[in-house]
C-alpha cells in the first residue's frame, strides 16, 4: 500500500509503500521509497522517513498541531539520470512509547498517525502526504484497555497532550490519555478514570488517574496511582484480577488522599515484580494481536469517531491535591 506524488518544480515523482500499515511499538515499519526523474535528471541531497501523529498544545491554544515525533534517514546523496527510477527499502523503528491508534479494535479519528517521506534536491524541500499508520496495543496495553471495557467502564475521551509526565522517564515530548467513564462497581468514589500508558523495552508504566467532580464545570479531587508489567507473559495474565487489584488500590489511595491522609505505596499492586531475564530483554515480538509487521496489510481497523468530541484539558487537582507513587 503507498502512495506517489510529483514533487514539484524538481521534474521527480516519489511514491512511498508499506509492506502493512499495521505495527506495534517496538517493532519496526518496513516498505520502499521509489524515486523517479524526469527528463532532466535530478541530484537528491538526502530522502528522509518521518512519524507524525496530532497533538494537543499543553495551554490550550490550539485544537492540535501536527507533529514529527521521529525521523529517521532513508539515503543520502544520490544521481538520477533522466527517466531513472531507484528505489530505497527502509524499515522505520517505532518507538516505545508510540501511542496507540487501535484501541479495542477501532481507530480514532483524532489518534491518526502517519508516515511521510522528506527528499530534498536544491533548493527545495518536499513533505510528502501522510501514509496512514496503524499502531495496535502492545499484549500489556490491551489487557487493560479491553478488561476496563469487560469490567463495565466506558470510553469517554482520547487523545494526545504535549508535554512531560512528572516522575516518569518518559522520551517524546507528549502523552496519551484514554478516558473512561467509572463503572458502577467502582463509581462511588470516582467518575473519571484516565489512563496513560509508558512503555520501555522491558514492560509498560501503567498511570491511572482518579477524579471526582463535585460539579459538572467545577474542580474535582485528583490522584494518581501508578503500576508496572512487564511483556514476558503478559498476554498470558489473568487480565482480570490484575486490573480489579489495580483499581481498587487505585481507589484506596484516591478515598486517603481526599481525607488528607497519609497513604503506604509499599503495596501497590503490580503484575510483575522481577525484572526479567536477558532473553526477554526486549519485546518477544507480535504474540496477542494480529499485527505482524510482515503480514499482509489487510484492511484497515474500523473508524470510531464517538470518543473525538472532548478535547483534554490540564486537570485542576482541586483540594485534594495529586497522590500518587513517585508523582
Amino acid at each position: 500500500m503507498g502512495f506517489g506524488r510529483l514533487l514539484p518544480g524538481a521534474g521527480l515523482t516519489v511514491r512511498t509503500v508499506l509492506a502493512n500499515p499495521s505495527t506495534r511499538p517496538g517493532l519496526t515499519l518496513p516498505g520502499r521509497v521509489t524515486v523517479g526523474a524526469g527528463r532532466s535528471g535530478a541530484t537528491v541531497d538526502h530522502l528522509s522517513l518521518g512519524l507524525v501523529t496530532r497533538v494537543e498544545p499543553a495551554d490550550g491554544s490550539a485544537e492540535y498541531v501536527l507533529t514529527e515525533f521521529l525521523r529517521v534517514p532513508a539515503g543520502g546523496t544520490f544521481v538520477l539520470a533522466p527517466h531513472e527510477r531507484r528505489g530505497i527499502d527502509f524499515r522505520v523503528p517505532i518507538p516505545w512509547e508510540t501511542p496507540v491508534t487501535v484501541i479495542n479494535g477501532s481507530g480514532y479519528l483524532n489518534l491518526r498517525m502517519g508516515l511521510r517521506a522528506e527528499v530534498a534536491v536544491s533548493p527545495m524541500l518536499d513533505r510528502g502526504d501522510l501514509r496512514p499508520v496503524y499502531v495496535h496495543p502492545l499484549p500489556a496495553q490491551e489487557g487493560v484497555l479491553a478488561t476496563l471495557v469487560d469490567l463495565g467502564f466506558q470510553l469517554r475521551q482520547v487523545g494526545l497532550l504535549a508535554g512531560r509526565l512528572p516522575g516518569v522517564d518518559q522520551r517524546l515530548p507528549f502523552h496519551q490519555r484514554i478516558a473512561f467513564w467509572a463503572a458502577p462497581l467502582y463509581g462511588g468514589p470516582f467518575s473519571e478514570l484516565e489512563v496513560t500508558f509508558v512503555a520501555d523495552r522491558y514492560g509498560v508504566e501503567v498511570i491511572f488517574t482518579l477524579d471526582r467532580r463535585v460539579a459538572l464545570a467545577g474542580a474535582g479531587h485528583v490522584s494518581i496511582s501508578r503500576f508496572r508489567v512487564h511483556h514476558a507473559g503478559a498476554a498470558e495474565l489473568d487480565w482480570v484480577s490484575v486490573v480489579d487489584g489495580w483499581l481498587r488500590y487505585a481507589v484506596a489511595r484516591h478515598a486517603a488522599t481526599a481525607a488528607g491522609r497519609p497513604v503506604w505505596t509499599a503495596t501497590r499492586r503490580s503484575a510483575a515484580r522481577v525484572r526479567p531475564p536477558d532473553r526477554f530483554s526486549v519485546h518477544p515480538g507480535p504474540s496477542g494481536t494480529n499485527t505482524p509487521d510482515s503480514a499482509p496489510p489487510g484492511a484497515p481497523p474500523r473508524e470510531s469517531p464517538g470518543a473525538d468530541a472532548d478535547r483534554f484539558r490540564q486537570t485542576d487537582a482541586g483540594a485534594g491535591g495529586i497522590g500518587g507513587d513517585g508523582t
